[in-house]
């Protein structure tokens, strides 16, 4: 892995696919054992863009009877948050009286996930699980519940794997780290 540049910024290499991939596998585990005897299949929460590839890595891997969603927020700008969470594109299934399993690519402050979470039980969610790959804890001051994370990160900002600089570098199959 070298590095890469993307808008005139060098990213180094942070961590490989392999890691990525195990990391998803034991989120997957977690998944399958606590819905293997669901009475209704849960809706999974694709949260886009950023966490296509994590959620895609998911539905490879879980054994049980699931419908798929999404929706689009948006927070950032740049590689800076912005701390309002705007809705651009609505929720693509109804979650009525549904279990909602959340799929983010990343929680840093806890304040997107906060407002989904809110979101999605104003809608009529019977529960929601938050599930995210990737987890900054030094920032994460959101008084909500993970569910599952993959793996704590420190407050630096990558890219890879879905997780974009202003819409480049979700399709680099590693995850990097600004070289500052």
């Amino acid at each position: 892995m070298s590095n890469v540049i993307l808008h005139g910024k060098s990213f180094k290499p942070f961590i490989p696919n392999a890691k990525i991939e195990s990391v998803i596998d034991s989120v997957a585990s977690r998944l399958n054992e606590d819905y293997k005897n669901a009475q209704q299949p849960p809706m999974l929460l694709c949260v886009l863009n950023g966490a296509i590839m994590f959620t895609a890595g998911l539905l490879k891997r879980l054994n049980f009877p699931l419908e798929v969603v999404s929706m689009k927020l948006s927070s950032y700008t740049g590689t800076q948050s912005t701390g309002k969470v705007l809705e651009v594109m609505g929720l693509t299934g109804d979650v009525t009286d549904r279990d909602v399993i959340v799929c983010e690519d990343i929680v840093d402050t806890g304040n997107t996930i906060l407002a989904l979470r809110e979101m999605l039980l104003a809608k009529g969610a019977k529960s929601v699980k938050i599930c995210t790959m990737l987890l900054k804890p030094d920032v994460f001051k959101a008084k909500t519940t993970l569910d599952y994370v993959g793996m704590e990160i420190p407050n630096d900002f990558i890219v890879g794997y879905g997780l974009d600089f202003d819409e480049l570098g979700r399709n680099l199959p590693d995850i990097y780290v600004l070289d500052k």
